[in-house]
């Protein structure tokens, strides 16, 4: 089992690091929408990411070897490939229509299935503090949606689609993770996200309109490159805080996500309101959100005490 270094400080501002770019991600991507189609957007994404990997693998000498695959991983990979591919596109598709508070408050789910995934196929438990946070995640998500509730199961309007787009785009996460638990037994973490990311470009790249790049604007430029180097830096700085600090710990930190976001989208929207627009939110609905944060951090924290602990090979990678 790994142990982590003891260095919580640096831990804890590596976890800020990525907590923060995540906070950023939406906001970026929902100005982007404006320029560019999902499918263009996340191409760029795959393709960026997956060459900065790619460099820092081949300076390292770590690049995935062709010889370890076989027939069962070549399945694994397509799945799982696949499944973050439209973990991506729907992510995207749900915040063209959801806007980021939402969008970062309902990718929530994604750790929450993938926590009852592992109570299904790995066998693992809940401890009694991860039942109690599950629980208060439940009633945050009704706080949250509470003007909306009627609305969201008669499926009515584009609000209802974009929340249903990021509960599919949930679903699809938790089964790529649970997919890439069983790749860690052969390939480190950045191999495998560099391997998905490769293919998925190749995935991408027939129905990507390429061309529309040509269209943006400096910043808009800006807003793709960061979008691309969010997943590879991110992540990056993610890993590098699990050396550090525990698993549990680096996730209830990663559960501020939605506040970071709501609160920067804030700031930006009053120092440049011709490029983000801040969505107006009710105080049950702000409420809501602190109660589901409150209910993620409370399951990640659980994870320490549940029988089934998670180990550093066991964290799966958290993608937007």
């Amino acid at each position: 089992m790994h142990k982590s270094s003891g260095r919580w400080q640096l831990g804890l501002s590596l976890a800020l690091v990525t907590t923060i770019l995540w906070g950023l991600l939406p906001i970026a991507l929902d100005a982007l929408l404006k320029k560019m189609d999902p499918w263009t957007i996340t191409f760029y994404r795959f393709f960026g990411a997956a060459l900065v990997i790619g460099l820092y693998l081949f300076a390292k000498n770590k690049l995935p070897q062709r010889s370890l695959l076989n027939k069962r991983l070549v399945i694994l990979f397509s799945i799982a490939t696949i499944t973050l591919c439209a973990n991506y596109v729907f992510f995207i598709m749900g915040l063209n229509l959801a806007k980021p508070a939402t969008t970062q408050v309902m990718i929530q789910l994604a750790p929450m299935i993938l926590l009852f995934g592992g109570l299904v196929i790995f066998k693992e438990t809940f401890s009694r503090l991860q039942w109690i946070g599950f629980i208060i995640f439940f009633i945050g998500l009704l706080l949250f949606f509470n003007h909306r509730i009627t609305q969201l199961f008669t499926a009515r309007g584009d609000y209802s689609t974009g929340v249903f787009y990021i509960f599919i785009a949930a679903i699809t996460w938790a089964i790529y993770a649970l997919i890439q638990k069983q790749l860690l037994q052969y390939f480190s973490g950045l191999a495998i996200i560099f391997i998905i990311l490769t293919m998925g470009s190749l995935l991408f790249f027939p129905v990507a309109e390429i061309t529309q790049i040509k269209q943006l604007d400096a910043f808009h430029l800006f807003l793709l490159f960061f979008a691309s180097m969010n997943t590879a830096i991110a992540y990056g700085a993610f890993a590098e805080a699990l050396q550090h600090w525990e698993a549990s710990r680096v996730s209830a930190v990663l559960s501020l996500t939605p506040i970071i976001t709501v609160t920067l989208l804030h700031v930006l929207s009053n120092h440049y309101p011709q490029w983000f627009q801040f969505e107006a939110l009710s105080q049950l609905t702000i409420l809501g959100m602190l109660v589901v944060v409150l209910g993620s951090m409370l399951t990640a924290l659980g994870r320490a005490k549940a029988k089934s602990k998670l180990t550093l090979e066991q964290v799966p990678l958290i993608a937007e």
